[in-house]
């Protein structure tokens, strides 16, 4: 059993002044936690593998392909392989927990 403690990983992604910090790998899946600042641009681009996102705090609004969701805290959103989303309109700084299955090949974000 591996357990996580998402305060500490929210800390250590700040520490590393990047938007995303994943925290654990396996073949079979890989997690981060991704934080974007209010009024920022998502620069993500579409991945290789099935994702699933967690919202943990913020206001947003989710684009996928031509699609807009707005999210909020509580917010849980699957986004198919390939699929080409990103967040914007960014209203309240966003802390998103990230699941790709199989790991993520590379890290776009």
């Amino acid at each position: 059993m591996i357990s996580f403690n998402i305060a500490q990983l929210l800390e250590e992604q700040q520490q590393m002044k990047r938007p995303y910090h994943e925290f654990l790998r396996r073949r079979s899946m890989s997690m981060g936690v991704y934080v974007l600042p209010a009024g920022s641009e998502d620069p993500q681009q579409p991945h290789q593998e099935d994702e699933v996102y967690l919202v943990l705090e913020g206001a947003a609004t989710l684009r996928v392909a031509n699609k807009d969701q707005k999210i909020t805290k509580g917010s849980l959103i699957f986004v198919p392989a390939f699929m080409p989303h990103h967040f914007h309109s960014i209203l309240e700084d966003l802390q998103v927990l990230v699941f790709f299955a199989p790991a993520e090949t590379q890290s776009t974000l």
